[in-house]
Order: C-alpha cells, then sequence, then structure tokens
C-alpha cells in the first residue's frame, strides 16, 4: 500500500526538482534563479535570430522593425505561454510567401491585423483542445508546403543576390531571371557570395581551433563578414534603414473584400499552427536524445502550444511585427546549445529587444544582399532531400511533388489543399489495389489475396475461386489486415459449397498456420500482450472499466463496474484467456520443444520483484532463454550469513553448476522502493520480515557513504538524487557479493561465466549497462551492444 500526498501543481516555467519519495519538502522560499546554460543558450539563439529575422522581413517586403518586433514577441511571449518550454518562435522562413502576398494585396496595416486575427483563431482552437488533429496531416504534404515555400522564398531571393527586385510569383521570377542575370551588379553579387561562401565553410571549419569558431553562429559569421567587407571596401549597396520607433506602423482596421480577409486568415492559421505544433513535437525528440535533460524538461503541451501562439500572433500584429510561428534552425541551435527551461527562450527576446534599442547603428551597415543571400540559404534548405528519401520510401512522393508544385504555382492555401486531396487520391488508390492470383502446385490450388480484400475486390476474387475445380484442395492466402462484410460473405459462401463438394479449403492470414475465422459477438482483446491491466481497454460489457479514483485523488480504471473486489479475479482471468486466444498459438510449439528438451538457458537474471520490470519485454527474450530470480531490491546475501533464506543462494548455485549458465546479470531499477527503504531505514524497532531482508543491502548503503572511492554515473551524468545513487551503488555491490559465493568463484576462475550489472530507468524505458573503470562505476546506454549475448 502507498500513500497519495497532494503536492503543489508544478510551474512549467522553471525547471522542476524531483525529491525522492516520503522525503521531506525543500524549506524556504524558492527564489527566482536563471541556469548559466539558459544565458548561453540564449545569447547563441539571439545572434542567430538577429540578422534571420531581419532577412525574413527583407524577403516579404515588410518594415525591417517588423522582424525584430516579432522575433522579440516570439521570446517573450511565446516563450513564457507555449506548451514547449525549449522551443523558440519567431518570424519564420516558412511564413515569408504568405505575409509577402498579403503585404502585396491589402498592405502592411492590414497585414497586421490578419496576424492578430490569426491569432485569435488560434487561441479558438486551443481552447477547442484540436492541437492533436493538426498532426494528422500526412507529413508528405507538411513537408511539400515547406518545400514549395522554400523554392519561391529561394527564387525571389536570387534576384536581390543579383541586385535587382524580385517579382510578385515564380513565374514571372523565372521569365525575368535571363534579363537580371544579363544586368546582374557585380557588388550585389560579391557580397552575396562572400555571406554564401561563409554561410558553407564556417560549420565544416576543421581542428581545434575549428571546434571553438563553430561555436559562433554561421549566420552572425555571414553576415558580419560581408558587412565588414562591403564597409573595407567601399562597396556602394543598399543597407537596412531602420526609421525611428516613433514612425513605426502599427495594426490597423482590416480593409479589403471579407473573403479575402477570412482565406488569408485561414491560411496564416494554418501555416503558423502546423509548424509550430510540428516544432513542439521535434523538440521532444531532441530532448528525448539528451541524456538527462528529458527528466528535468515536461514533454510538449500541444494545445497550450496553440495558444501560445496565438497570444504571440495577437501581441506581434498589434506591436506591427510578424506573424509568428516555431522556428526549426532557432529552436535546434536552444536545445543544442544546452537549455534546460523557457527562460533561455526568454531570454533571447530580451536581448532582442536591447539590440533593437541600441543596436541600430550597427545594424544599418548590414547589406541587403548579404540579408538576401542568407534567407536564400535558408530557403533552399527547406528543400530537404532527407523528406525527398523518407516520402520516396513511403510511396508518397506523389503527394509531396503535387504540394510542392501547387505552393510554387498557385499559393500555400491552394498547394495544401491540392495535397489533401491528392493524399485522399493515394489512399483510395491503395485501398482498391488488390492482386488476386491463382496457381496449382503439386494438386492443391493457391488463391493468393494481396492487399485489402474489400467490396471492391469481390468481383475479382469470385472469378478466381471459381477458377478451382470442385473437390480440389485448396489454400486460400490473405496477405492483409482487412476484410469487410461483403468480401467475407463471398468467400465463406464459397467455402461452404466447395467443402460441400468434397473439397477441403485452408484459410491463412500473413503468416503460415494463422487461421482466419468468422468475427463473433465478442472478438475479445486486441491488445499488445504487454497491456498494463490497468491502462486495459476491452468491448466486452462485462469487462468495460469503469472510472473511480483511488484515496489520493488518482483515476483509476477498473474491470469491474461494481468495484466490488473482484477486479483482479476478473483482470487475471482476462488476462489467461487473451494468452489462450492470442499468444499460446504463437508459443505452443516452441514451448513444446522446450518440455521435450528441458530448460537450456544461458543466463541468469536477477533483478527487482517491482512490478514495473518486465524481463522478457526489455531483454527481448522468450521462453528458455532468461533464467531469472527476483527479489525486493535485487539483493544476493553473502554467502554464510545466517539468513533464514537460501533461496537465492540456491539458484545460484542451481544456474552455474546444473544449467551451466554462461552469465550473471545484476538488474537494478529507477525508483526502487527497497533502496527508499534503506535511506529511510531508523535502527531498533521492529525486527519485520522486510527489514531483516533490507539488511543484506546495508552493505550498498555503507559503499555509498565511503567517500573514498567516486560515485556511479549514468551515461556521463550525476545521479539525480540519493535514491539513484544507492540503486547504481547497490548494483556493484550484489556484483561483489555474487563473486563470494562458491560455485560463482569457480567458474569465473575458470572462464566459462561472465557477470554483468544493468540499471533500467523506467521513465525513459531505457537500459544502461555497467563499465568498471580507473575513475569508477559508469552505466552507458545499451543500444546496439547486447548484454545478453
Amino acid at each position: 500500500m502507498s500513500a497519495c500526498v497532494p503536492t503543489r501543481a508544478a510551474d512549467p516555467n522553471r525547471t522542476e526538482r524531483t525529491h525522492p519519495p516520503h522525503s521531506p519538502p525543500p524549506h524556504g522560499p524558492r527564489r527566482f534563479r536563471i541556469a548559466g546554460a539558459d544565458v548561453s543558450a540564449s545569447i547563441a539563439v539571439f545572434l542567430i535570430a538577429l540578422p534571420l529575422s531581419l532577412g525574413i522581413a527583407l524577403a516579404t517586403g515588410a518594415p525591417l522593425q517588423a522582424g525584430l518586433v516579432a522575433a522579440a514577441v516570439g521570446g517573450l511571449v511565446a516563450g513564457r505561454l507555449g506548451g514547449s518550454p525549449l522551443q523558440v518562435s519567431g518570424p519564420a522562413a516558412g511564413l515569408t510567401v504568405v505575409t509577402a502576398d498579403l503585404i502585396q494585396r491589402y498592405g502592411w496595416r492590414t497585414t497586421c491585423a490578419i496576424t492578430v486575427l490569426a491569432g485569435l483563431t488560434q487561441l479558438g482552437l486551443g481552447c477547442l483542445r484540436v492541437a492533436r488533429g493538426a498532426l494528422a496531416v500526412s507529413p508528405a504534404i507538411v513537408h511539400g508546403m515547406l518545400a514549395g515555400i522554400g523554392v519561391t522564398i529561394a527564387v525571389a531571393q536570387l534576384h536581390i543576390v543579383l541586385g535587382g527586385t524580385p517579382q510578385s510569383s515564380v513565374p514571372d521570377n523565372l521569365r525575368a531571371l535571363p534579363a537580371q542575370l544579363a544586368d546582374m551588379r557585380l557588388a550585389a553579387v560579391s557580397v552575396s557570395a562572400l555571406t554564401l561562401a561563409l554561410l558553407l565553410l564556417w560549420p565544416r571549419l576543421p581542428g581545434r581551433a575549428g571546434r571553438l569558431l563553430r561555436k559562433v553562429p554561421a549566420a552572425l559569421v555571414a553576415v558580419a563578414g560581408a558587412s565588414v567587407a562591403a564597409a573595407l571596401t567601399g562597396l556602394r549597396l543598399p543597407k537596412v534603414d531602420l526609421p525611428s520607433w516613433s514612425n513605426h506602423a502599427l495594426a490597423g482596421l482590416p480593409e479589403g473584400p471579407v473573403l479575402g480577409i477570412v482565406a488569408a486568415v485561414l491560411t496564416t492559421t494554418l501555416v503558423c499552427s502546423v509548424q509550430s505544433l510540428l516544432g513542439a513535437v521535434a523538440v521532444d525528440k531532441l530532448v528525448a536524445g539528451r541524456p538527462g535533460l528529458s527528466a528535468r524538461v515536461r514533454r510538449s503541451d500541444l494545445d497550450r502550444e496553440l495558444l501560445g501562439q496565438g497570444a504571440a500572433n495577437i501581441v506581434s500584429g498589434s506591436l506591427g511585427g510578424l506573424p509568428i510561428a516555431g522556428v526549426a534552425v532557432r529552436t535546434s541551435a536552444n536545445v543544442h546549445a544546452g537549455a534546460v527551461s523557457r527562460n533561455s527562450t526568454m531570454l533571447h527576446g530580451v536581448l532582442v529587444v536591447i539590440a533593437a534599442l541600441l543596436m541600430v547603428p550597427i545594424l544599418e551597415l548590414i547589406p541587403l544582399a548579404s540579408l538576401a543571400a542568407l534567407v536564400m540559404a535558408v530557403g533552399i534548405q527547406m528543400v530537404s532531400l532527407h523528406h525527398i528519401r523518407t516520402v520516396t520510401r513511403h510511396r508518397e512522393v506523389w503527394v509531396y511533388a503535387v504540394t510542392t508544385l501547387g505552393v510554387v504555382s498557385l499559393g500555400v492555401l491552394e498547394g495544401v489543399a491540392l495535397g489533401i486531396a491528392m493524399a485522399v487520391g493515394v489512399a483510395l488508390h491503395r485501398l482498391t489495389r488488390t492482386r488476386i492470383t491463382h496457381e496449382e502446385t503439386e494438386g492443391v490450388h493457391h488463391v493468393h489475396v494481396r492487399g485489402q480484400l474489400t467490396f471492391l475486390a469481390v468481383p475479382r476474387l469470385s472469378r478466381a475461386l471459381h477458377l478451382v475445380p470442385h473437390g480440389a484442395d485448396t489454400v486460400v492466402e490473405l496477405d492483409g489486415s482487412f476484410m469487410d462484410h461483403a468480401a467475407y460473405e463471398t468467400l465463406q459462401d464459397w467455402q461452404k459449397t466447395h467443402t460441400a463438394q468434397g473439397g477441403t479449403v485452408e484459410i491463412t492470414g500473413r503468416h503460415p498456420g494463422v487461421r482466419i475465422s468468422e468475427p463473433q459477438a465478442f472478438t475479445g482483446c486486441r491488445c499488445r500482450p504487454w497491456t498494463p491491466w490497468r491502462n486495459h481497454q476491452c468491448d466486452r460489457p462485462e469487462y468495460a472499466p469503469s472510472s473511480r479514483k483511488d484515496p489520493g485523488g488518482t483515476d483509476r480504471t477498473d474491470p469491474d463496474p461494481k468495484g466490488s473486489g473482484g477486479a483482479s479475479g476478473h483482470e487475471l482471468a482476462r488476462g489467461i484467456s487473451a494468452f489462450q486466444r492470442n499468444t499460446a498459438p504463437l508459443v505452443r510449439s516452441e514451448l513444446a520443444r522446450l518440455a521435450r528438451e528441458g530448460q537450456r538457458p544461458s543466463q541468469l537474471f536477477l533483478t527487482c520483484a517491482d512490478s514495473r520490470l518486465v524481463t522478457s519485454m526489455i531483454t527481448s527474450s522468450g521462453p528458455g532463454d532468461l533464467f531469472v530470480v527476483r527479489n525486493v531490491g535485487n539483493l544476493v546475501p553473502r554467502p554464510g550469513e545466517e539468513s533464514g533464506d537460501d533461496s537465492v543462494a540456491a539458484a545460484i548455485e542451481y544456474a552455474v553448476d546444473v544449467l551451466q549458465v554462461r552469465s550473471i546479470t545484476v538488474c537494478g531499477h529507477s525508483g526502487c522502493g527497497a533502496m527508499q527503504a534503506l535511506l529511510n531505514s531508523e535502527p531498533g524497532g521492529a525486527r519485520t520480515p522486510l527489514k531483516r531482508w533490507l539488511r543484506h543491502g546495508l552493505p550498498s548503503l555503507e559503499r555509498m557513504a565511503d567517500d573514498s572511492g567516486p560515485w556511479g554515473r549514468l551515461a556521463g551524468r550525476a545521479p539525480v538524487d540519493a535514491v539513484e545513487q544507492l540503486c547504481l551503488t547497490n548494483v556493484v555491490q550484489q556484483l561483489e557479493h555474487l563473486r563470494a559465493h562458491d560455485s560463482v568463484a569457480r567458474a569465473l576462475a575458470k572462464g566459462s561465466l561472465e557477470l554483468h550489472g544493468m540499471y533500467f530507468h523506467v521513465g525513459e524505458a531505457q537500459a544502461y549497462l555497467l563499465t568498471e573503470t580507473d575513475g569508477g562505476s559508469v552505466f552507458d546506454r545499451v543500444r546496439e551492444a547486447d548484454l545478453m549475448a
């Protein structure tokens, strides 16, 4: 039994520190602090955001100050209110085409009003909690949209790179390109070429000095280098012109046709929302790749992220800024620079404000051709070869191509609509593309169905079945995951008729021996074999879970609607039934072989009795692979102690001397209740069976308290708290206890046995393998190495 203690609601703006269960809360008021990692990350993001914000504003035709306003608001408002703590928002390249078209059609003040309306729409969508639904859009459509926007940006900025002025559309820009090449200006071309060269070469600087220099963002180096070169050579070029903030244009009332304004708001909302939500999902993947960070940074709340983006667009549009969305380049830089909280995003916004107020003379030295080259490079990068390979591998290249061409030739909203139509067409084509073949092999007729078997394929199925002679032996192979009622009736009617005429029919699925039978009124549970009982959902009325709360207020699912205490019996019976129905047919032959030959495991796996550790799942093992010993705390009593329980020693002796296992693994885990009990244990008191057993863990407690040796480390980081440190130390200590057993010592001396230490982090679903070094015990991630080999 465990007691649930009410906890204070976490502030998402702060990095939360986890405390061991049953430990007293920290004393004293919490003071606001900014981690040093957040400060350095904010500077790195600021140095990238400053030139890109100006370049995107230039590409849209908006006032250059609008880019700075959007960058500041994105950092401060979206950074504070958004649901993705490490995502950096601001003026995004994906919005360039949309914004440029709006400015050309309606003017700047109306564009700002459209941005405000788009923000209000995002707030409404966030309140309706539809953020997850936005992720249902095919990735091929999203990648195609971004690629089309990238092509549009690159073609338009190429004119500025050559010293000219871009046209309003991609076809017009392409038609004007030959004349622009004939009349290009060498000064603009030289500055642009220098910018592109620095962008390309700076990340590839070799050596130790190169590693240090690469910490400075390539975008900043490229723009600064081109600006210095232009100033030293005296080139006369159009440069950044930031008028006084007193003359900055704010939003006005929208002017234009109502349907046009509505379409503009929907387009802006679509691009801003999809780009931001996909960015938030990408942030979660980046955070998961940084050891230790996933425990400190919460997963993105997509509905809250939509609300934060909506609030930021309202503020940005009201203050005369560009539309705002999550920006992949800045977000990636933020995570890789070591940010640990949303403070880095907000601090970068503060730095943009300071730069906009105090660095105007420096910013006005930047040539527009350099910013155009920077944005053109970003546009080219939006056409990702990785995305093209991915959609090709998944056979969605036509969806990608149609979306890209639609965005380039017609516009973003029209291109996305074409992409959705193409995706629906591809899905219908796949649904109807069913191949049905008939062949005879050694007197047996085989009817092979490849693909989904729907009513559309019934005529072809009937033709193939009628090719089978009366009384013949037949095998019908269904190589698909779906069969509708019409196809099922056709197949069953033919089967009954053919069997009545003296023939035999065997209907199999994707794997030989898996029979396809008629669906019953209750098809049973389709959950995976390792689905936890308390998360179990199935269709059977008497097993339908009813929601209740435990004494601590936590939602639970009770398979017994009456909550009558028979729930565990129902769960066990249901689990056994599911095994007999789903799993037993798959393992019956293997278990029959093991029953004949006896068990021959090669591994002894000693781990904790904790219910969250499923040994077969975390080791990908099957019947007969592991000889498993489980106890409270994965403890190995030292030989010779009067423990009153020789079960562990007996299992070790049997595994080593009789089964002759080749390795023994001691596996600890995070959040171990036994280690927590050891830390909280006090001398004296009643000698319960649990306390008598846990005394075998006291050497681990003493080892951890010994300051002469280094503490264990987990994937290069220090343990997050004392419980985790004791869990790691306990694995090392129990391996020493193993070596003291006679059977283990003899096998180690002969070289026929290996010992391994392992740690499983439950919350991260990540296994770590012990490595002993001169610096102490280090647990490294288990990736390609097979621990059990």
